[in-house]
């Protein structure tokens, strides 16, 4: 299946005409606009009682580069002082944090423990210190930075990157045998006092933040994470599954108890608006993964944010009202708003060109995914005009990226657009479309090759290896360019 290179498209007018043949809704300026020009980027907007300089953020891009007691190193200093120089002013939790060691996603992600708080307050003033050497010594009064707190759950191998060590909220009947969970095996799953025990982590965790100057904590609840999946827990028993109170409360626990003993802290949440079943690649003849599919379901799927007997339709009915109670009842002061997951539909999490190596070929244009998620961004919005809504999904526009993310925000549909992998290869956009320079001269836009998703999924540091000379001089260049080649000769 074959779908049209936005770097094909030489021209606004090309794009739009492309969006049409796709039948897609889309706003889309004719030139992006500097903060001179007024460009509706530049506006600034209030969460809480802090104002917020301008509507670029950065999500949270973890590079499985940390060390193995949960340390920083240098390729994580150097990703989080990019950062600062990237020009947003809202830095969404730098990367995901785990609470506790066995909930880490890979044996070199950032956790919690005493000994590693030196570590993280280096990562936060390095990024402060960027940005006030890049734009001047006060501009960091208006920079709103936070931690992204997480367990990964299902996904979690703390200890080796080849040894996954799942803990589950519920069985899921087509993501366990993904994991080597047996349908019979509840040793994986969380009891009620585990669960207790671990939103004290949390705390913990967001007291550290707290202490270190961390405006905000994001609780994670997206990309099939741990507090994504309580969301789905509908044939979990107890206190923490079944209807929307149940699925809801893990979540909120450990909002409660963060606003308890930080109450200076502010709190975000990251959540998938939306979740569709696994996908898997269909074998075409050279043996190649294939078009991606949906696995076969039967009715009442476990899905959050979906049809449960349609699952690749949107509901977005739960995640509204799930919005609306976490903001008004709860003090939760900012939404970032993603969809799926990585590990089992990531043309809908992370639409891109070319899959990575555990993935699978579009089975959609991926503008098509781009557009569903800030459309549903948009309805989000339209329903909770009160609520400051980051949104999602902007890196495969491309060249086209400023002219449709001022457009957004101007039209009201989104608060602040977020850019994820595109912040590896071109830290800068923002802070260079602001001052009206020529964001495309240096060549430096994600084409979405996946690199820095294939290369930790076979065991190496993520980054943007095309593109970042940084990377280019690392060993693990030659390695991913082998095991590149190696699945091309498959």
């Amino acid at each position: 299946m074959s779908y049209a290179r936005i770097g094909a498209l030489k021209s606004v007018e090309q794009f739009r005409e492309h969006l049409a043949t796709l039948g897609l809704e889309l706003p889309c300026d004719d030139a992006p606009l500097s903060a001179d020009e007024g460009s509706p980027l530049a506006a600034p907007f209030e969460v809480g009682a802090f104002t917020v300089g301008n509507r670029w953020c950065i999500h949270p891009m973890e590079g499985w580069d940390g060390t193995a007691d949960g340390q920083p190193t240098e390729h994580t200093l150097r990703r989080w002082r990019n950062f600062g120089l990237s020009g947003a002013k809202l830095i969404w939790g730098g990367e995901a944090f785990a609470v506790q060691q066995d909930g880490r996603a890979n044996p070199n992600q950032l956790y919690y423990r005493p000994e590693n708080e030196t570590g993280i307050d280096e990562l936060l003033q390095t990024l402060i210190s960027s940005h006030e050497q890049q734009f001047g010594p006060n501009s960091s009064r208006d920079l709103l930075v936070g931690l992204q707190l997480t367990h990964s759950g299902r996904y979690s191998r703390p200890t080796r990157k080849d040894r996954a060590e799942p803990r589950i909220a519920y069985h899921h009947p087509l993501l366990d045998r993904r994991v080597g969970i047996a349908p019979d095996d509840d040793s994986r799953v969380w009891t009620d006092g585990d669960i207790r025990q671990l939103i004290d982590r949390y705390v913990v965790a967001a007291q550290l933040a707290d202490r270190l100057g961390f405006q905000f904590v994001d609780v994670k609840s997206c990309h099939g994470y741990l507090g994504h999946e309580f969301l789905s827990a509908f044939t979990r028993p107890g206190p923490y599954g079944g209807d929307f109170e149940g699925r809801t409360k893990f979540l909120r626990d450990i909002v409660t108890g963060i606003r308890a003993e930080c109450p200076r802290l502010m709190i975000g949440v990251r959540l998938s608006l939306y979740d569709f079943p696994p996908f898997r690649p269909r074998e075409i003849e050279n043996g190649k993964p294939g078009v991606g599919v949906p696995e076969d379901w039967e009715r009442d799927y476990p899905g959050f944010g979906c049809n449960r007997d349609n699952p690749l339709e949107l509901d977005l009915a739960e995640p509204i009202r799930l919005m609306e109670m976490l903001h008004r009842d709860n003090g939760v002061a900012l939404f970032n708003l993603s969809a799926g997951s990585p590990y089992y539909n990531p043309h809908m999490q992370r639409p891109a060109f070319y899959p990575p190596s555990d993935g699978y070929q579009p089975p959609e244009d991926p503008l098509v995914g781009c557009v569903r998620q800030v459309q549903a961004v948009r309805d989000v919005k339209q329903r909770l005009p009160h609520v400051p809504v980051v949104g999602t999904s902007y890196t495969y526009f491309q060249e086209f990226l400023p002219h449709v993310a001022q457009a957004v925000v101007r039209a009201g549909w989104v608060d602040s657009v977020g850019i994820g992998r595109l912040v590896l290869s071109d830290w800068e956009l923002p802070a260079k479309t602001l001052a009206g320079a020529d964001y495309r001269a240096d060549k430096k836009l994600c084409r979405t090759f996946s690199d820095c998703t294939t290369a930790p999924r076979n065991g190496m540091i993520s980054g943007c290896y095309p593109l970042d000379e940084h990377y280019k001089d690392l060993p693990e260049f030659e390695r991913l360019k082998e095991v590149k080649a190696g699945l091309r000769g498959k």
